[in-house]
């Protein structure tokens, strides 16, 4: 654990160029570190079209609907009973005239089938009908398209459009969700550059985050301990600074708010991570290449969000491996895959060029302790987009 460090002033000595330590932390030791004491946020309840892509909390049981039969077509309400025998070779006369619903009409009385309007003849002194019916034919029963009882969306799982179109046709305005809220610094790069701040607040968003970006006025200790301050989130990510360069100050920074639980994680790409905590809050200081932030955001930042959102467990998809993965024993190496008839083509490992990464269909994470994988091996790998 690094030691807090004493905030930097006008008189205070030239503040020491950040290090790595001489061994690396282990991945799965700086993720429990993470997670430790994280529990899921409370519920909230949010228009529908705030509820999209956020994960879903306990909600009350929906009510049947449509609550009693209607017609789903427009046609004629009749009761098949009535119909047994009818034909155009052999029309039958009813003794009732027919009653005509539009789709949505609550169905009559009595009636238990809607039929199309040429079914039934007009043309003489009674109605005649020329067709056969069946019960339900043309209706929608009660609970047929929310059956009583139900609900929404599974607990911990993602809101998708169609599960909007379920509250709506049950009649909600609003759904419970809980949704985390991520705070992302950027610390300003020499270049000006801030595509991966971006990239971490469009994956947050679209993990269902609720995300307040910040900008440090400069990449000095100072202004970084002043944008990392004092705001209220549920956890908070930093993107560039967290290096050995000459002007980077993140996790100096970091420790004069916080403390410093591990910098140096030993994943590949992404060594300069760094994990800690200013209070209660977790901390993940991302670096500001776009491949080491990935890495690190996939194996840190997005199973905090899912512990903090209450998420279900993302399922991996299992292939075959087209060709072998060879791994550094001690590094926990992140490979993009390619779907590829059928089997896991490996695509990159340890480096991740952009274009790469916008090919990739899926990623895994070779264990520190693996050299690798054979060819033909079944493994387990992350969609890298997210339909559940």
């Amino acid at each position: 654990m690094v030691a807090k460090a004493a905030m930097p002033g006008p008189t205070s000595p030239m503040i020491p160029i950040q290090r790595l330590p001489a061994s690396l932390t282990p991945l799965e030791t700086a993720l429990a570190a993470l997670l430790d004491g994280l529990e899921p946020v409370a519920p909230v309840a949010v228009p529908l079209a705030d509820a999209l892509g956020c994960i879903a909390a306990e909600m009350p049981p929906l009510t049947a609907f449509p609550p009693r039969d209607i017609a789903a077509a427009d046609g004629w309400a009749c009761r098949a009973r009535d119909l047994v025998g009818a034909s155009s070779y052999s029309p039958l006369p009813l003794m009732q005239p027919p009653r005509w619903v539009e789709a949505g009409e609550p169905m009559p009385e009595g009636c238990d089938c809607v039929v199309e309007a040429d079914a039934v003849d007009q043309t003489g002194p009674m109605f005649q009908v020329v067709s056969e019916a069946i019960p339900g034919q043309g209706v929608r029963r009660t609970g047929g398209d929310v059956a009583d009882g139900s609900s929404v969306v599974a607990v911990g799982r993602r809101v998708r459009p169609l599960d909007l179109l379920i509250a709506r046709v049950a009649g909600l305005d609003r759904l419970e969700v809980r949704r985390p809220t991520l705070r992302v610094v950027n610390i300003p790069s020499t270049s000006g550059d801030a595509a991966t701040a971006r990239l971490v607040t469009e994956n947050a968003r679209d993990a269902g985050a609720q995300v307040i970006t910040v900008e440090a006025a400069a990449r000095d200790a100072a202004a970084i301990v002043s944008a990392i301050g004092p705001g209220a989130c549920d956890l908070l990510v930093t993107t560039g600074g967290s290096g050995v360069g000459r002007t980077d100050a993140t996790i100096t920074a970091l420790a004069v708010r916080g403390e410093v639980i591990a910098h140096g994680i030993a994943l590949q790409p992404g060594r300069a991570v760094a994990v800690g905590r200013i209070g209660n809050i977790p901390v993940v200081a991302l670096p500001g290449a776009p491949d080491q932030a990935l890495a690190a955001w996939w194996t840190l930042v997005l199973p905090a969000l899912e512990r903090l959102s209450g998420r279900q467990p993302r399922p991996p998809v299992t292939l075959p491996l087209a060709r072998k993965i060879a791994s550094s024993v001690g590094i926990a190496e992140v490979v993009l895959l390619e779907s590829r008839a059928g089997t896991w083509m490996p695509l990159a490992i340890g480096e991740l060029p952009v274009e790469t990464i916008a090919r990739a269909d899926a990623w895994l994470c070779v264990p520190g302790g693996s050299e690798g994988f054979a060819a033909g091996t079944p493994v387990d790998a992350y969609l890298l987009w997210d339909l559940i």
